[in-house]
């Protein structure tokens, strides 16, 4: 499984660690992942997703999974996580028919 956050993208960067001396060993930043349980109005569901802690907040600060995936841009999400914005998509638009 990689190490990528399946709502924002975010993935493990490279830098180097630099000691008093100056000298530069290669080193890797790991993001904050998370496996949370993140519920779905529209459909009623929860889902498993393996995101990373400042895209937690980010969902809970634009009030949910369903905002969040609406916003959110295609190319950033897993294939998870198009899936499950297709299907919210869906249903929303046709409660709104309905109504």
């Amino acid at each position: 499984m990689s190490r990528a956050c399946e709502l924002t993208g975010k993935a493990v960067q490279t830098g180097n660690n630099v000691s008093h001396a100056n000298n530069k060993t290669r080193r890797r930043f790991l993001p904050n992942l998370c496996q949370v349980t993140l519920i779905s109005d529209a459909l009623g569901q929860r889902f498993r997703l393996r995101i990373s802690a400042h895209a937690l907040r980010s969902v809970e600060h634009r009030g949910g999974l369903d905002a969040f995936l609406a916003k959110a841009a295609e190319h950033e999400l897993s294939q998870k996580a198009r899936l499950l914005k297709r299907q919210i998509a869906k249903k929303t638009a046709t409660t709104a028919e309905a109504a």
